[in-house]
Protein backbone atom coordinates (compact mmCIF):
# COMPACT_ATOMS: atom_id res chain seq x y z
CA UNK A 1 0.00 0.00 0.00
CA UNK A 2 1.64 3.19 -0.89
CA UNK A 3 0.35 6.04 0.98
CA UNK A 4 0.32 9.95 -0.20
CA UNK A 5 3.35 12.08 0.48
CA UNK A 6 1.06 14.13 2.93
CA UNK A 7 -0.06 10.73 4.93
CA UNK A 8 3.74 9.68 4.87
CA UNK A 9 4.53 12.58 6.28
CA UNK A 10 1.39 12.44 9.28
CA UNK A 11 3.08 8.64 9.66
CA UNK A 12 6.56 9.71 10.22
CA UNK A 13 5.92 12.68 12.39
CA UNK A 14 3.52 9.99 14.63
CA UNK A 15 6.24 7.36 14.81
CA UNK A 16 9.43 9.63 14.97
CA UNK A 17 8.10 13.02 16.28
CA UNK A 18 11.02 16.05 15.80
CA UNK A 19 11.39 16.53 19.15
CA UNK A 20 12.36 12.62 19.68
CA UNK A 21 14.79 12.78 16.39
CA UNK A 22 16.85 15.86 18.35
CA UNK A 23 16.58 13.98 21.49
CA UNK A 24 17.77 10.58 19.51
CA UNK A 25 20.36 13.32 17.67
CA UNK A 26 21.81 14.87 21.45
CA UNK A 27 21.99 11.62 23.19
CA UNK A 28 24.42 10.19 20.13
CA UNK A 29 26.40 13.03 20.85
CA UNK A 30 26.71 12.64 24.39
CA UNK A 31 27.22 8.91 24.09
CA UNK A 32 30.40 9.72 21.75
CA UNK A 33 31.94 12.87 24.16
CA UNK A 34 31.36 9.89 26.93
CA UNK A 35 33.65 7.55 24.74
CA UNK A 36 35.70 10.20 23.99
CA UNK A 37 35.91 11.20 27.64
CA UNK A 38 36.77 6.93 28.40
CA UNK A 39 39.43 6.89 25.96
CA UNK A 40 41.29 10.11 26.93
CA UNK A 41 40.56 9.11 30.92
CA UNK A 42 41.95 5.77 30.08
CA UNK A 43 44.99 7.10 28.14
CA UNK A 44 46.18 9.64 31.17
CA UNK A 45 46.08 6.56 33.84
CA UNK A 46 47.76 4.39 31.01
CA UNK A 47 50.56 7.33 30.70
CA UNK A 48 50.53 7.80 34.43
CA UNK A 49 51.36 3.81 34.68
CA UNK A 50 53.84 3.54 32.25
CA UNK A 51 55.71 7.19 33.17
CA UNK A 52 55.59 5.06 36.95
CA UNK A 53 57.03 2.10 35.93
CA UNK A 54 59.81 3.86 33.99
CA UNK A 55 60.62 6.11 37.87
CA UNK A 56 60.83 2.57 39.42
CA UNK A 57 62.86 1.17 36.59
CA UNK A 58 65.50 3.84 36.75
CA UNK A 59 65.54 4.08 40.48
CA UNK A 60 65.52 0.35 41.24
CA UNK A 61 69.23 -0.05 41.74
CA UNK A 62 70.06 3.02 43.39
CA UNK A 63 67.30 2.53 45.67
CA UNK A 64 68.70 -0.80 46.10
CA UNK A 65 72.07 0.16 46.63
CA UNK A 66 71.17 2.72 49.64
CA UNK A 67 68.45 0.10 51.47
CA UNK A 68 70.88 -2.72 50.54
CA UNK A 69 73.60 -1.58 52.74
CA UNK A 70 71.90 -1.73 55.66
CA UNK A 71 72.74 1.33 57.55
CA UNK A 72 70.41 2.57 59.95
CA UNK A 73 70.10 5.85 58.09
CA UNK A 74 68.84 3.89 54.86
CA UNK A 75 65.67 4.85 54.90
CA UNK A 76 66.53 8.82 55.53
CA UNK A 77 69.15 8.51 52.71
CA UNK A 78 67.19 6.53 50.32
CA UNK A 79 63.74 9.43 50.71
CA UNK A 80 64.89 11.72 48.02
CA UNK A 81 64.48 8.52 45.81
CA UNK A 82 60.91 7.44 47.17
CA UNK A 83 59.81 10.96 46.79
CA UNK A 84 60.67 11.31 43.33
CA UNK A 85 58.45 7.49 43.19
CA UNK A 86 55.97 9.11 45.35
CA UNK A 87 55.47 11.93 42.34
CA UNK A 88 55.24 9.59 39.43
CA UNK A 89 53.10 7.60 41.08
CA UNK A 90 49.35 6.82 39.85
CA UNK A 91 46.22 8.34 41.23
CA UNK A 92 45.62 4.61 43.03
CA UNK A 93 48.90 4.18 44.80
CA UNK A 94 49.28 8.11 45.92
CA UNK A 95 48.03 7.17 49.64
CA UNK A 96 50.26 4.76 50.16
CA UNK A 97 52.95 6.53 48.84
CA UNK A 98 51.80 9.63 51.39
CA UNK A 99 51.63 7.32 54.23
CA UNK A 100 55.40 6.00 53.77
CA UNK A 101 56.86 9.40 52.82
CA UNK A 102 54.95 11.18 55.70
CA UNK A 103 56.37 8.36 58.19
CA UNK A 104 59.95 9.08 56.81
CA UNK A 105 59.35 12.96 57.15
CA UNK A 106 58.23 12.43 60.22
CA UNK A 107 61.32 11.06 61.66
CA UNK A 108 63.40 13.42 59.59
CA UNK A 109 61.97 15.99 60.96
CA UNK A 110 61.98 14.58 64.64
CA UNK A 111 65.83 14.14 64.29
CA UNK A 112 66.18 17.70 62.94
CA UNK A 113 64.00 19.51 65.78
CA UNK A 114 66.46 17.58 68.54
CA UNK A 115 69.60 18.82 66.66
CA UNK A 116 70.52 14.88 66.20
CA UNK A 117 72.16 13.90 63.43
CA UNK A 118 70.70 10.31 62.37
CA UNK A 119 73.67 8.51 61.74
CA UNK A 120 75.01 8.84 64.90
CA UNK A 121 72.04 8.78 67.52
CA UNK A 122 71.34 5.63 69.60
CA UNK A 123 68.39 5.54 71.31
CA UNK A 124 69.57 3.58 74.26
CA UNK A 125 72.75 6.06 74.35
CA UNK A 126 71.39 9.50 73.63
CA UNK A 127 73.14 12.57 73.02
CA UNK A 128 74.07 14.26 76.07
CA UNK A 129 71.81 17.02 76.50
CA UNK A 130 68.65 15.63 74.83
CA UNK A 131 65.61 16.74 75.95
CA UNK A 132 62.68 13.74 77.24
CA UNK A 133 60.57 15.94 75.17
CA UNK A 134 62.45 15.26 71.88
CA UNK A 135 63.59 11.54 72.51
CA UNK A 136 59.58 11.28 72.80
CA UNK A 137 59.42 12.95 69.67
CA UNK A 138 61.55 10.82 67.71
CA UNK A 139 60.17 7.41 69.16
CA UNK A 140 56.64 8.61 68.43
CA UNK A 141 57.78 9.17 64.72
CA UNK A 142 59.85 5.68 64.84
CA UNK A 143 57.24 3.93 65.95
CA UNK A 144 54.93 5.68 63.12
CA UNK A 145 57.41 4.46 60.40
CA UNK A 146 57.12 1.11 61.57
CA UNK A 147 53.85 1.25 62.17
CA UNK A 148 51.45 -1.51 60.88
CA UNK A 149 49.75 1.64 58.51
CA UNK A 150 53.27 2.30 57.07
CA UNK A 151 54.69 -1.18 56.69
CA UNK A 152 51.38 -2.28 54.76
CA UNK A 153 51.62 0.77 52.84
CA UNK A 154 54.96 0.33 51.74
CA UNK A 155 54.06 -3.66 50.91
CA UNK A 156 51.80 -2.95 48.65
CA UNK A 157 53.70 0.05 46.67
CA UNK A 158 56.10 -2.84 46.58
CA UNK A 159 53.67 -5.55 45.45
CA UNK A 160 52.29 -2.74 42.65
CA UNK A 161 55.44 -2.57 41.10
CA UNK A 162 55.36 -6.10 40.71
CA UNK A 163 52.09 -6.43 39.53
CA UNK A 164 51.96 -3.54 37.39
CA UNK A 165 55.66 -2.76 36.07
CA UNK A 166 57.01 -6.55 36.33
CA UNK A 167 59.21 -5.57 38.44
CA UNK A 168 59.70 -5.03 42.26
CA UNK A 169 61.18 -1.54 43.74
CA UNK A 170 64.79 -3.07 44.37
CA UNK A 171 67.16 -4.38 42.59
Amino acid sequence: MTLPSSDANVLSATVCPPAFRVTRRRTARRAAAALLLAALVTGGCADQKETYCEAVEDHQEELGEVLGDGSPTALLEALPVLEDLADEAPDDLRDEWRTVIDALEGLEQALDDAGVDPSTYDRDHPPEGLSQADQDAIDAAARQLTSDETVTAFNGVDQQAKDVCGTPLLV
